[in-house]
């Protein structure tokens, strides 16, 4: 019997420092996430990072956080909700970090008589924090716990047709009857040593302005390249002037070279620059949360206010959209035949 898990990043259980310190714990000492020796892991994020960020990220989460508990998990069980009675396997839900984990979704399915699982990372662009260390997570389980079962991934779907159109077609909702001057595309920043160690050649990735626009097999795997190749996707769908929209990446650490240019450095700038109405859209996630709900929303609208911006618009994710939910469904049902 066949069924879906569906995974997404994950999130803590409240808005409390009691909370949010196991779950950023597990989080940031993912080898996947902060890629050095566990050691210097350990040293980095459990000696400094974990003394100061937990009550920080919990006063973040606090400001953005539903009655009905986590926005990232809300949504993601409204899309579940939505999408399973589009096919005919049984669909879970689990998260990467957290209470929810990779194991009780995979419970649920083999409870079920589920034993061909196809994979779904619900993330557009592929990562080594992102969708790899789901797979492998995944993976490990699944030797140790559900040796019967077999998987099958979904690759990233940043250039699948359909999911372009829905992307493009939210951005024209959200859009309409807003004169905007500018619209941004953010992307989750990572290390720009990410993307050399995804890279299948050992060699095309240079990050040099020309290597994400040469082809090579190295795509597959390049998230600085799916990013571009998203965006560029939807600029022809939407119809939008080159001097109208622009790339960029949020959230990075101290201390390493992470991918360029800045979302707060360059929402900052632009009021001085004449773009006084910005819409932002945030394609590497599917769901609404901390990165796109506070960050974005909340924090970047007011930065860009204090700059001498105007008008500031969050074009939220795709969430539970409907049309986005029976692409998801369509996937499912196209891979169950």
């Amino acid at each position: 019997m066949k069924g879906v898990l569906l995974v997404n990043l994950g999130s803590p259980e409240s808005p409390t420092p009691k909370d949010v310190k196991p779950y950023l714990d597990e989080f940031l000492m993912d080898k996947y996430v902060i890629d050095v020796p566990y050691l210097l892991r350990a040293l980095l994020v459990r000696g400094i990072i974990l003394r100061k960020r937990p009550e920080e990220s919990a006063h973040a989460y606090a400001k953005i956080w539903w009655d009905e508990g986590s926005p990232l998990v809300v949504l993601s069980e409204r899309m579940q909700k939505k999408v399973q009675p589009l096919v005919n396997v049984p669909v879970a839900l689990a998260m990467r970090y957290g209470t929810m984990t990779i194991e009780k979704g995979l419970q649920e399915l083999h409870d079920k008589g589920v034993t061909e699982v196809l994979l779904f990372p619900l993330y557009p662009q592929y990562a080594m924090a992102s969708t790899l260390t789901i797979l492998l997570k995944a993976e490990e389980i699944r030797k140790k716990k559900f040796p019967q079962m077999t998987f099958t991934d979904v690759p990233a779907f940043y250039n699948k047709p359909d999911y372009i159109q829905n992307l493009a077609d939210s951005i024209k909702k959200n859009l309409e009857g807003f004169d905007y001057d500018h619209l941004l595309f953010s992307y989750h920043g990572i290390p720009e040593r990410h993307i050399r160690k995804t890279d299948v050649t050992k060699s095309h990735c240079k990050i040099d302005g020309s290597c994400c626009n040469t082809p090579s097999p190295a795509h597959e795997f390049c998230y600085r390249h799916q990013c571009y190749e998203t965006t560029k996707l939807v600029i022809e769908k939407l119809g939008i002037p080159k001097d109208k929209y622009s790339l960029t990446f949020q959230s990075r650490l101290a201390g390493d070279k992470w991918l360029e240019p800045y979302t707060d450095i360059e929402i900052n700038n632009m009021p001085a620059k004449g773009i006084k109405k910005l819409a932002v859209v945030t394609p590497a996630f599917v769901s609404d949360c901390l990165e796109t709900l506070e960050e974005i929303a909340m924090r970047a609208k007011e930065d860009f206010e204090e700059n001498g911006g105007e008008d500031f618009l969050a074009i939220p994710c795709l969430n539970d959209d409907d049309e986005w939910c029976k692409t998801v469904g369509n996937w499912i049902n196209e891979w169950a035949k």
